[in-house]
C-alpha cells in the first residue's frame, strides 16, 4: 500500500514538472504543442535551409538539431553561407539560463571564415561554466554543416560523441555515490565522497538535480552521453525511494547537500534551535514551495528556477544574488546541519513529496 501511495505521489510530482514544462517551453518530450495541446510538427525542409536574395545560404537546425539539448532544452542556431564559407552563427530563442548562455555565446564567432568541411570537423572546448550550452551550440554546428555539404546520409551521423574527462570523471563519481554507500559504512569514506561529490560534480561539472534541469529534461527530451550523470542522479532520487531508500539523493549524491555536510564537520559547536523555531522553519519551506509552484504552473514566473543555490557551484556564471546565497548557506552550515536542505530547497520538498513525505 505504501509503495503504490510513493508510485501515485511520483506521478503527481511528474504531472507538475510536465505543467512547468509545458507553461514555460510549451514542448514536452522535444514535442511543440498546439493551441490545444496537441503535439504538432512545424517544420520542413524549407525552413532547415534556404537562400537569401543575395545568395547568402542560412541553415536552420531548430528542426535539425531537434534533439541536442543544452541545461534547459534545444539550443537551435541559423548559420549564414557565402561563398563556401561560414559568415555568422546566430543564437535563435531558446530556455537556457541567461548567464550560462551569455557565457557560451562567444563561441558562436569561432567558425566565421572557415569552409564547411572546416566547420564540420572544428570542435572547440566547451566554455567553463556554460557546458551542456557550449556543446548544444557545438553539436547543431555540426549537424548544420553535415546538413549543408550532404556528407552524411543522416543527421545523426555526426553525433558521435564520446564523452570526455570530465564527463567520465562524473560517472565514476556519481556511480561511487549511487552505490557503496548502500554496502559501506565507512566515516572515512563518507567524506570522500562528500569531497568528491563537492569538487567534481558540484564544481567541476556543474551537474546536479535543481528545478531547471527536471523541467529542461520533460520539455527537451534527453539527450546522450551528457544526460548519464543526472540521469543516475534521478534514479538515487526518485527510484530508490521505492525501494526504501528515502532520501538516499540527499544525503549521499546532492553536490549542495555534500558541501553542506562537510561545513558542518569544520565547526563541532552548534547552535541550539528549539523543536518550536525548527518546526516553523519547515513550515516555511513547505509553504515557500507551495508558492512557488503556483507561479510555476500558471506561468506567473517561472524564472524563480534560474536562482536555486545550486548554480553558486558554476561560479564563472551563477547570478550574484546566487553567489551570496551560497556564501550564507555555507556560512550557516557552520553553526546549523543542513539548512537549506531542511528549511528552503524547493527540489528537495519535490523529492519528498515523491516519496510521500511532507
Amino acid at each position: 500500500m505504501k509503495r503504490l501511495q510513493q508510485i501515485l505521489m511520483l506521478l503527481v510530482c511528474l504531472c507538475i514538472v510536465a505543467t512547468a514544462a509545458i507553461q514555460r517551453d510549451g514542448c514536452l518530450w522535444g514535442h511543440r504543442l498546439g493551441e490545444k495541446g496537441v503535439a504538432t510538427e512545424t517544420h520542413n525542409d524549407n525552413d532547415t535551409m534556404r537562400t537569401m536574395a543575395d545568395g547568402t545560404l542560412v541553415v536552420n537546425t531548430s528542426a535539425l538539431g531537434s534533439d541536442i539539448r543544452g541545461y534547459g532544452g534545444p539550443v537551435p542556431l541559423e548559420i549564414y553561407i557565402s561563398k563556401g564559407r561560414v559568415t555568422r552563427v546566430r543564437a535563435l530563442a531558446n530556455n537556457e539560463t541567461p548567464a550560462f548562455f551569455g557565457q557560451a555565446k562567444e563561441l558562436l564567432g569561432r567558425w566565421n571564415g572557415m569552409t564547411i568541411d572546416e566547420a564540420a570537423r572544428t570542435q572547440p572546448d566547451a566554455v567553463s561554466g556554460a557546458t551542456y550550452s557550449s556543446r548544444a551550440i557545438i553539436a547543431n554546428m555540426h549537424r548544420a554543416m553535415a546538413y549543408a555539404s550532404a556528407n552524411a546520409t543522416t543527421p545523426n551521423d555526426l553525433l558521435a560523441d564520446s564523452p570526455d574527462a570530465k564527463t567520465v570523471a562524473g560517472l565514476v563519481v556519481v556511480m561511487l555515490a549511487a552505490i557503496v554507500p548502500l554496502l559501506v559504512r565507512n566515516r572515512r569514506y563518507r567524506t570522500l565522497q562528500l569531497v568528491l561529490n563537492v569538487a567534481v560534480l558540484g564544481f567541476w561539472c556543474g551537474t546536479f538535480l535543481s528545478w531547471s534541469l527536471l523541467v529542461g529534461f520533460v520539455s527537451g527530451g534527453i539527450d546522450s552521453w551528457m544526460s548519464l550523470i543526472p540521469i543516475i542522479m534521478m534514479a538515487t532520487a526518485f527510484a530508490y525511494p521505492l525501494f526504501g531508500k528515502k532520501n538516499y539523493y540527499c544525503s549521499n549524491v546532492c553536490p549542495c547537500g555534500s558541501l553542506q555536510d562537510l561545513a558542518g564537520m569544520a565547526h563541532r559547536r552548534k547552535w541550539h534551535m528549539s523543536q518550536k523555531v525548527a518546526r516553523r522553519l519547515d513550515y516555511f519551506r513547505q509553504g515557500l514551495f507551495n508558492v512557488l509552484v503556483v507561479l510555476l504552473v500558471t506561468g506567473i514566473w517561472t524564472e524563480w528556477m534560474d536562482y536555486e543555490v545550486f548554480s553558486a557551484f558554476v561560479f564563472q556564471t551563477a547570478s550574484a544574488f546566487v553567489l551570496v546565497l551560497g556564501i550564507v548557506v555555507v556560512v550557516l552550515s557552520l553553526f546549523v546541519p543542513r539548512p537549506y536542505c531542511r528549511f528552503v530547497c524547493p527540489t528537495g520538498t519535490l523529492l519528498r513529496l515523491a516519496e510521500n513525505r511532507r
